[in-house]
């Protein structure tokens, strides 16, 4: 009996993370479920992931940590399972102004959001030599100026020219493409009103459903014709 293709997904225990490995589950893959704090979350997504009859392995580590993606790896190749999807998810968005930002603050953002998928797909690239797909989670803030979220921003733009890089260098055994949500989820880092107001500014009216972004990654899988590049999913953020 073939085995199920395996799916990576960082950052997968919670949030639009887990809405990605859920659509993978759905769609007959494996998933090797990366968080790094999220336990009891964790936890919880694979028990969810398990009954829709696919096999799901919780895997723990710090990615600002190159020895830990090494860890990760082992841990997929435990699985024994062909890697075909990776899914660069993991991020962090600290709010701080370029004068105010502290350097550990700057340092965790491009180490988590630019460094590990980059790390990430290296390991990727030496277990797909028989095809794959690696899908980096951008941001409609690459494509703005958001000085209280500078690190972040400047992280995500450089993911965004790094999945061109790396579409190029890996083809054609591997695709490497971007999605560039707007936005989905409310967020930490902004209260209710603030979103309401955003929402409001946009030219549909309404924030993404976490279908519309899922999807998306579903598009990029069964259209083999693309790659290096950043789909926009933003209800037309990038046009205010």
């Amino acid at each position: 009996m073939q085995a199920q293709p395996l799916a990576l997904v960082t950052g997968s225990a919670r949030r639009l993370g887990k809405a990605f490995a859920l659509h993978l589950a759905r769609i007959g893959y494996s998933i090797a479920l990366h968080h790094h704090g999220s336990v009891d979350e964790a936890d919880r997504t694979a028990r969810e992931i398990r009954a829709l009859g696919v096999d799901c392995l919780p895997i723990r580590a710090d990615l600002t940590m190159p020895d830990k993606i090494k860890f990760l790896f082992s841990m997929v190749d435990e699985m024994k399972a062909p890697l075909k999807v990776v899914v660069n998810s993991a991020a962090v968005m600290t709010a701080a102004h370029p004068s105010k930002m502290e350097l550990r603050d700057w340092d965790l953002a491009l180490d988590l959001n630019l460094r590990a998928p980059f790390l990430i797909a290296q390991e990727a690239a030496e277990r797909m030599a028989d095809g794959g797909l690696i899908v980096n989670i951008s941001d409609i803030g690459a494509h703005k100026v958001w000085s209280h979220y500078s690190s972040y921003t400047v992280s995500k733009a450089g993911l965004e020219a790094l999945t061109k890089l790396l579409a190029r260098s890996f083809a054609p055994q591997i695709r490497v493409n971007a999605i560039a949500p707007g936005l989905v989820l409310p967020s930490d880092v902004v209260t209710p009103e603030q979103w309401d107001a955003l929402v409001e500014k946009l030219p549909l009216k309404r924030a993404a459903t976490v279908e519309e972004i899922t999807t998306t990654l579903e598009f990029l899988i069964k259209n083999e014709y693309i790659t290096g590049q950043t789909i926009v999913v933003d209800g037309g953020y990038s046009l205010i």
